[in-house]
């Protein structure tokens, strides 16, 4: 088979498991945080086998194609935001001078991105919903939900670092002879 075709095939592949987990966030209880997570995880999977570049693009229609046919906007904003292009620069995060400037540059990145997939949320999607299911914690709900969302990403983080341990030592070398 022609490399190009491999890439091309490999890529497109991937695309569609992600879109396929991204069509089922509705589904399950904490899907709308967990499949943007475990798409994003697919994404760092063309990372490894074809390179940032083809990763992006991946990533961009991926995206395009969530916000046409996934219903969940919530769980598609998550994904766009942050979860879909972090596996992306992630390595080149962890590439930065020390640990605490590694993560922070990580936390900063993924606050900012929460924050913008919620303003788009609220104000481009009209969701004002999504902050009135938080009435119970009052006006600290939305502080609450940034630390609880900042331990899962650093979960996530541990989590997906681990998975590409396993697929590029364990999967990749036994199953694809790479």
């Amino acid at each position: 088979m022609n490399p190009k075709s491999k890439q091309i095939a490999m890529g497109g592949i991937f695309s569609a498991l992600c879109v396929a987990l991204m069509f089922f966030t509705g589904l399950m209880p904490f899907g709308g945080v967990a499949l943007p997570m475990a798409a994003g995880a697919m994404l760092m999977l063309i990372v490894v086998e074809l390179g940032p570049k083809p990763a992006a693009i991946a990533y961009i229609s991926v995206s395009i194609l969530c916000i046409l046919i996934v219903p969940d906007r919530q769980a598609v904003m998550i994904f766009a935001a942050f979860f879909g292009y972090y596996p992306i620069v992630k390595q080149r995060l962890e590439r930065l001078p020390g640990r605490a400037i590694e993560y922070f540059c990580k936390l900063l990145l993924f606050n900012a991105g929460m924050a913008l997939a919620f303003a788009v949320l609220i104000y481009v999607f009209g969701m004002a919903q999504a902050l009135e299911g938080m009435g119970d914690f009052g006006i600290y709900a939305p502080a609450i939900l940034f630390a609880m969302g900042n331990i899962v990403f650093v979960l996530y983080d541990f989590a997906i670092t681990r998975f590409y341990t396993l697929y590029v030592e364990r999967f990749r070398s036994k199953f694809l002879g790479k």
